[in-house]
């Protein structure tokens, strides 16, 4: 196994192309996955995209449980390999997947309790209620599986394979085109399922992706066939994953809060906002697809060579990931603020959650430049080894703000839905300048102090 591929020693722009083109196109078939779920679920009824909607807070909280393990094993595993350390590496990696089967059966439990209660809270009654928990039930039954395709996902992209995770995501999207459909109206031998088939057909896909990745993680080397002793649990990897993924975890967990809480002020102008909240939010992950590829390879590339102690390509790749994120996405920002209405009509033909969803996008457009700085950022902290300031960035943006900026604009100035539109405006972008001076700030001190450091050394 070539333990760096290049990725300490190779031009920095070319490694973000190689790392983050195939990653974003992978996350473009996985944001499409979703668009179908959306898609279908609107066939179905208004009912059941704003079940589908209402459940979105619950499933950020599973996927981000997933998320964090596999943002603290990719830092720890691009690390240990930057450093040469192949042992270690493996080490994480066998470890990363024994600590996501057990905490996945446990928050399997705890979400089939919990869900009746939350969704209760959201104003979900009777048949709403009944559709939203048919279809979170079926994802918790599975969450083992949406857990294990994170963390296998870290492993081959800390060492540089970004391919077979594309590959894993395309065939997923078009698997989901045929099961989705068939599972909800039924067909050669299946009953219609309804919501209840969306999810049924999500979980059979993470199931095949978990096969797909795990061949590719035991063909890379980084996982033997002789080494399964090494799965047994060991505290001081799991302290070691948990201390660097739970504060990427908590930043997700945040943003579920934060959805929580959008939908909790939303659900007072009823169903249809919340559907065009949820169809819209579609639509951002699909504007904000460079996010993704660029995130992992600025994660990837800033572990490998912080733990090679080359610390002018951290810096590097930061200052480039940035770039390339705010030229790319301003095609998306265009495309969004002058077509919002035509963006909405393919999802749904209620002509009030169209309207409703479309004056979203156009604030939502330009938006976009500040979600792409605070992603990298807190994807280059994390490279860093330096975790804790997504979970104090998350509060502030997803729970802290948002509640005061909701409440002061949509009742206390009577701006009502709208109102929490340009509430997320204002909190995002207040964030995203914050990070700014920090990262500068924290990348000079670590590197100015280490460099310091080495100059002792030679003396």
């Amino acid at each position: 196994m070539d333990t760096n591929n290049g990725l300490i020693t190779k031009p920095i722009p070319g490694l973000i192309a190689k790392l983050a083109v195939p990653a974003s196109i992978g996350m473009f078939f996985n944001t499409m996955f979703n668009v179908v779920d959306t898609y279908f679920s609107g066939l179905i009824s208004t009912e059941a995209i704003a079940a589908l909607s209402l459940s979105f807070p619950v499933f950020f909280v599973i996927l981000a449980i997933g998320f964090g393990i596999s943002t603290g094993a990719m830092a720890l595993i691009a690390n240990a390999l930057g450093a040469g350390d192949e042992k270690k590496a493996r080490l994480y990696a066998i470890q990363s997947i024994s600590f996501t089967v057990l905490l996945s059966m446990a928050l399997m439990v705890i979400g089939l309790l919990a869900a009746p209660f939350l969704f209760g809270i959201l104003g979900a009654r009777e048949t709403y209620l009944s559709i939203s928990l048919a279809y979170i039930n079926v994802i918790f039954y599975g969450l083992v599986f949406i857990s294990l395709t994170f963390v296998l996902n870290a492993i081959l992209t800390a060492q540089g394979d970004t391919k077979s995770v594309r590959n894993a995501l395309i065939i997923g999207f078009f698997l989901n085109l045929i099961l989705d459909p068939w599972f909800i109206y039924g067909g050669f031998g299946l009953p219609g399922m309804g919501l209840a088939g969306v999810a049924w057909a999500t979980i059979l896909i993470q199931l095949f992706s978990t096969f797909f990745m795990g061949m590719r993680v035991i063909r890379s080397d980084l996982i033997c066939r002789d080494c399964w002793t090494m799965f047994f649990p060991q505290r001081h990897f799991f302290w070691d994953i948990a201390k660097q993924g739970f504060p990427a975890s908590l930043n997700t967990m945040s943003i579920a809060l934060g959805i929580f809480i959008i939908t909790w002020f939303l659900s007072k102008y009823g169903k249809t906002a919340v559907a065009a909240y949820g169809i819209a939010t579609r639509v951002d992950q699909i504007a904000l697809l460079p996010i993704m590829g660029l995130t992992s390879a600025t994660l990837t590339l800033v572990g490998q060579n912080n733990g090679a102690a080359l610390y002018q390509r951290c810096r590097e790749v930061y200052r480039k990931a940035l770039l390339y994120g705010i030229l790319i996405t301003t095609v998306s920002m265009i495309i969004v603020f002058f077509f919002p209405h035509t963006i909405m009509h393919i999802f749904t033909e209620d002509t009030a959650v169209v309207d409703i969803g479309a004056f979203y996008l156009r604030i939502s457009a330009f938006i976009y430049w500040a979600y792409i700085i605070l992603f990298v950022a807190v994807a280059a902290l994390q490279g860093l080894k330096r975790p804790l300031y997504a979970i104090w960035i998350g509060v502030y943006r997803q729970i802290v703000a948002p509640t005061v900026a909701f409440y002061a604009l949509a009742n206390l100035l009577g701006m009502g839905f709208i109102g929490i539109w340009w509430g997320i405006f204002l909190v995002t972008w207040s964030a995203t300048i914050f990070t700014l001076f920090y990262v500068r700030s924290t990348m000079n001190s670590m590197f100015v102090s280490t460099d310091a450091v080495s100059l002792d050394v030679r003396i």
